[in-house]
């Protein structure tokens, strides 16, 4: 299973747009792809590709984040996703 670390770079956190933008991305993709706080299990990870997910997570700017991911282009689509969340949408 890949796994990445990333640091929610939006000035509003992980709401509305930058959420949005997100779950698209992972819904686009043919993995299955969990985000969490850190230090919680795997098993009570949330699905990225969910928006209610994303944004009941409360991960607010400079919020590190954990995304899990596998399969077939597991590492490549992790790494996209980690760039979605550390580039600041609100600001664009």
């Amino acid at each position: 299973m890949a796994e990445r670390t990333a640091t929610i770079a939006s000035r509003v956190g992980l709401h509305a747009r930058p959420a949005a933008i997100f779950a698209e991305a992972a819904g686009e993709l043919d993995l299955e792809v969990t985000i969490a706080l850190p230090g919680e299990p795997a098993d009570e990870a949330m699905d990225a590709s969910s928006i209610l997910s994303l944004m009941g997570l409360g991960a607010e700017h400079g919020t590190t984040v954990v995304l899990r991911a596998e399969g077939a282009g597991a590492d490549a689509a992790l790494d996209r996703l980690v760039g979605i969340l550390e580039t600041d949408h609100d600001a664009e």
